[in-house]
């Protein structure tokens, strides 16, 4: 899971943050709750001292009756080093005053200079590197398995040996699953290309329909590709 924090006391502005995490979310296959607050509370308190799951925090600075989105930040830093921080203001000024105080702010945002695409951005940027810290695990009797999804280039089954093979640039593990087996493990850049293949579909740089092979994008050809998943892919 992912949450999306925000704190936030301008109606007009509260509204456009949600939207634009609304359009961003569905892009991912990860669940994504979102929280709003338009100050500093003992809910907030709770979030802040429990980071048990990958946060965004997109922070006003300036809240009225309220600590300061600099504030808030500090707390979330004085336990949480692993979660985003946004801050959205009226005032370009509290640049300097931000980084002063605050360690790894990942940006900092003009309410009225480009906030939607600049956020859209950022968000979208968060998500993909999450995206790319995610593992498959596997434990079997002889191997206890963890791989980054994104260090997986394709993954067939062998005839010869009956098990499945994952295939990385620098290493093969044979495991005792099967092809569907795995894929269900897996998100959804991994696509079924064959009967006995998944492949990376983010390292592909050629599917050749006609000769039933793919290149992928560090020159390896992959000879498993059947018309019959080409519609999935394509």
């Amino acid at each position: 899971m992912i949450k999306f924090v925000i704190v936030e006391d301008d109606e007009k502005t509260l509204k456009n943050i949600k939207e634009i995490i609304a359009k961003e979310k569905y892009k991912i296959d990860t669940e994504v709750k979102t929280y709003e607050f338009k100050g500093y509370n003992k809910q907030l308190s709770s979030l802040i001292s429990n980071p048990e799951e990958k946060t965004i925090y997109i922070l006003d600075i300036e809240l009225e009756n309220s600590k300061s989105g600099i504030e808030i930040a500090s707390m979330i830093r004085s336990n949480d080093w692993d979660s985003e921080i946004i801050f959205i203001t009226n005032h370009d000024k509290m640049f300097e005053t931000v980084h002063r105080n605050v360690y790894d702010v990942f940006d900092f945002i003009e309410k009225y200079h480009d906030l939607n695409k600049r956020l859209s951005k950022d968000i979208k940027a968060i998500l993909n590197r999450t995206k790319d810290k995610k593992l498959f695990s596997y434990k079997g009797r002889n191997i206890d398995l963890q791989l980054y999804m994104n260090s997986i280039n394709y993954i067939y089954r062998d005839k010869e040996d009956r098990k499945v093979v994952i295939v990385t640039d620098n290493s093969s593990y044979s495991i005792n699953l099967g092809v569907k087996e795995i894929l269900a493990e897996l998100d959804d850049r991994f696509k079924m290309v064959h009967g006995s293949c998944i492949v990376n579909t983010d390292k592909v740089v050629t599917y050749d329909w006609n000769k039933s092979k793919i290149i992928l994008s560090n020159g390896e050809e992959v000879n498993y590709l059947s018309k019959k998943y080409k519609k999935g892919i394509s």
